[in-house]
């Protein structure tokens, strides 16, 4: 999206009536949150990015269904390639925006989706999977 789709100089790039393609440098977390300035706040989110995917890794040698091991590979993914940006610009590039009429839903990359998704999986195998199910 930075190169080869040059989001950067495009501007607002309509795709469909609910999908925009926009350019948005996120210097915090997910949502916007803790935005971090300075070099040591994002060499802070580096840091604790890389922690997560390794104990998201540690997690992952020992899973054993199938939408676990799924679950927390795209989290680690996602958590990865956030954190690989971080490091490259200083800031996460997010590009996809979401709306229903004026409502616009905050502004995301695959990273994120990768891991929201991953999330969900998690979730699905904790509440519903087999591991949920064995009586306790």
């Amino acid at each position: 999206m930075l190169f080869g789709f040059d989001i950067a100089d495009r501007g607002i790039v309509s795709v469909g009536p609910y999908l925009d393609l926009v350019m948005a440098w996120n210097k915090g977390i997910s949502y916007g949150l803790f935005q971090q300035d300075g070099e040591v706040g994002r060499w802070v989110l580096v840091a604790i990015k890389a922690a997560a995917a390794v104990v998201f890794g540690a997690w992952l040698l020992k899973a054993e269904t199938r939408p676990t091991a799924l679950g927390l590979g795209l989290v680690i993914g996602g958590a990865l390639g956030n954190g690989i940006d971080r490091v490259l610009w200083g800031a996460v590039a997010d590009f996809f925006s979401f709306h229903v009429g004026s409502f616009r839903w905050y502004v995301f990359n695959l990273a994120d989706a990768a891991i929201v998704l991953g999330v969900i999986l998690l979730l699905y195998d904790a509440l519903l999977g087999p591991a949920a199910k064995k009586p306790a």
